[in-house]
């Protein structure tokens, strides 16, 4: 699916980092496609008492992975998704121009599914070999305070093991 909702890359910029992220519309409930809606910007504000409020919002994401593992691509990885918003890692402001954007099905409390996790790490894998990333961190990491996702129920020492790499501290991201 193309998302309209993406632009060009700085020229020369390196993608080093990827961004995880979680995600359910409406919030909790999973299977729909008010997430596939959002992103295209064709969200009805009028089908949920919650999308009244992001319907006109103009976000997107590389990639999203569904429960059962599937991966969709809304935006190419060499172009810029708008996913992290007002952002910084270790320093470095709009992780929009070197970042690309992983959305799972979830919330914030629930367990994310196996199949999610095994998509998530064949990804990191893929995207390593295709670009010079150096770590996957939370949204929650580059935008603290502001956004909370994946969340505590996500299991960075799961990932860490199904893909191979460090983790970069005791709570949070990987090395890649």
């Amino acid at each position: 699916m193309a998302s309209p909702h993406c632009d060009v890359r700085p020229p020369g910029t390196a993608i080093t980092l990827v961004v995880i992220h979680g995600i359910s519309l409406p919030p909790g409930t999973f299977g729909g496609d008010g997430v596939q809606q959002l992103f295209m910007g064709t969200l009805d504000p009028a089908a949920h008492p919650y999308y009244a409020g992001i319907a006109s919002h103009r976000v997107s994401a590389h990639l999203f992975i569904n429960r059962d593992g599937e991966v969709v691509q809304f935006v190419p990885c060499w172009r810029r998704a708008w996913h992290a918003g007002v952002s910084s890692w270790r320093g470095r402001e709009r992780c929009n121009d070197y970042a690309i954007g992983i959305e799972l099905e979830g919330t914030d409390r629930a367990p994310y599914a196996a199949s999610q996790y095994e998509a998530l790490a064949d990804l990191l894998v893929a995207l390593k070999r295709r670009y010079p990333l150096t770590a996957a961190v939370g949204h929650s990491d580059v935008a603290p305070g502001r956004k909370s996702d994946p969340g505590p129920a996500f299991d960075w020492g799961r990932l860490a093991t199904t893909t191979g790499y460090r983790r970069l501290d005791k709570r949070r991201g990987a090395h890649l």
